[in-house]
């Protein structure tokens, strides 16, 4: 994504997002995601399925199954969800929180029905963490590869639109599975 008007308005609409809200968001894209599961079923889930070209779906992630998606956003969950405990703990970011975004979200190959609750537990263990945490906006940053330096708060309202960007995909894999 190059389009620099595209970036800004993504950046402001995260910027005009409260903390409530953004948890909100990551909520309503986790039960939009447990319904499909229930749709999709174990079975079809791990079929491969290529999807047309998608925003924020990237070349090497369009032939993905339902199972590799659970998994790709785990391990992104986890990530930002120890970059903004760090950040908003005045802590250098380390760990999790250290990855190639090109390399190290990709699935590892072992995507299965233990992906579902692998998935499920980031996002609870998430919730539950920034629920305990002080402010979130005005922290030190970190880059994302995309959209720039993220404070805390940024990260926080990244992490329920990337389940957004990938619930798009799974609605697609799903409709896709039924033709």
């Amino acid at each position: 994504m190059s389009n620099p008007l595209v970036k800004a308005a993504i950046r402001t609409k995260f910027v005009l997002t409260s903390r409530e809200r953004a948890s909100e968001i990551i909520r309503t894209h986790a039960d939009a995601y447990r319904k499909l599961t229930d749709k999709i079923g174990y079975g079809n889930a791990a079929k491969p399925i290529m999807v047309p070209p998608m925003i924020g779906v990237d070349q090497e992630m369009r032939g993905w199954s339902f199972f590799q998606i659970l998994e790709h956003n785990a391990i992104v969950n986890r990530s930002i969800a120890s970059t903004v405990e760090s950040l908003a703990l005045g802590k250098e970011p380390s760990g999790a929180a250290l990855i190639n975004p090109k390399t190290d979200v990709l699935p590892k190959g072992l995507s299965g029905p233990d992906q579902v609750e692998s998935f499920r537990q980031s996002i609870d263990d998430y919730l539950a963490m920034v629920e305990t945490l002080p402010t979130l906006r005005g922290t030190a940053a970190t880059p994302h590869p995309i959209f720039g330096a993220f404070d805390a708060h940024k990260w926080h309202c990244m992490f329920g639109f990337h389940l957004g960007l990938h619930l798009k995909q799974a609605e697609k894999v799903l409709l896709l599975l039924q033709s």
